[in-house]
């Protein structure tokens, strides 16, 4: 392997902040960037950055509130979607991205999608997975959750599953799977994350972003009209067990999008952490073809 290829595991300073973000690859005004999901980090990507480095600059970031980027408490902070995608834009703009496909996944999702709807020529593609921008990717099990946001009264709360202790952490990676394709999954990971989000005071960072996901709900209509405007060339990719995002996510994006690449797979939620080779040589080609498009 390359050297340039190999992970770097770098800090920056952002708005006062300090934020964790991994790379590979030559830096390049034309990018790759990565945005993780709950309750993970920059750590998800581990075994496609380096793939992914061999070809082509690549930035994953851990957002603040999880990884090692600072996770400062509640009342010093803005944590809503729209304000991470304005810190995340300002790291790759700081790195000197000026072009990027991007990969988005749970949470990623709408820091993602902020990026993108606000400098929609800036994304030379368009990866989800397991992501949500769909009423029809939303099934029964977020019943409860509207009902809070809807009306977020104290008995509505305790309606709530139980999610935010490590017992929900670990579900996050295992719920939905037979147990042979549980087997398949690195135990350290789910540790590590409980690791961060236990951070004194962090738990009450991640129920406020639960409570802000209602706003990206709200947005799907937006959503659907910029795929409907500015049809980024799109590629999905889903673990076909994931008890929170329905499988007719993938359905929706068909129907939105004229380029469209799907990919379905034996796994659940965090699909890279059981076939990150397969994904990285999928994304490999995807993002070779939209750089080509636009002549590297």
């Amino acid at each position: 392997m390359r050297h340039a290829a190999r992970t770097r595991h770098l800090f920056r300073d952002v708005e006062g902040r300090r934020l964790h973000y991994r790379e590979s690859g030559v830096p390049s005004s034309t990018a790759v960037v990565l945005l993780h999901g709950f309750p993970s980090s920059s750590y998800s990507f581990r075994d496609v950055l380096p793939r992914l480095g061999e070809h082509v600059y690549a930035v994953a970031p851990d957002i603040p509130g999880f990884g090692f980027s600072d996770a400062p408490p509640l009342d010093a902070y803005d944590y809503t979607f729209e304000h991470l995608s304005h810190v995340i834009e300002a790291l790759v703009g700081d790195l000197g991205v000026e072009r990027y496909v991007l990969y988005v996944t749970d949470f990623g999702t709408p820091v993602g999608y902020g990026m993108a709807m606000r400098r929609p020529e800036r994304v030379l593609g368009l990866v989800v997975q397991n992501g949500n921008t769909h009423e029809s990717g939303l099934n029964e099990g977020w019943d409860a959750a509207r009902r809070y946001w809807a009306e977020p009264t104290a008995e509505n709360r305790a309606a709530l599953p139980e999610w935010l202790n490590f017992s929900g952490t670990r579900d996050q990676y295992l719920g939905g799977l037979r147990p042979e394709l549980q087997d398949l999954h690195p135990i350290e990971s789910w540790h590590l994350d409980w690791e961060r989000l236990s951070r004194p005071g962090n738990l009450d960072v991640q129920f406020q972003l639960f409570y802000d996901y209602r706003n990206h709900v709200a947005r799907f209509p937006e959503i659907a009209a910029y795929h409907q405007d500015h049809q980024p060339p799109c590629l999905v990719l889903w673990g076909r067990h994931d008890p929170y995002f329905d499988i007719a996510e993938v359905l929706a994006y068909h129907e939105d999008m004229t380029t469209l690449e799907a990919h379905l797979y034996d796994a659940g939620h965090f699909l890279l952490e059981t076939h990150a080779a397969d994904v990285a040589a999928v994304l490999g080609t995807f993002v070779g073809d939209a750089l080509d498009r636009v002549g590297r």
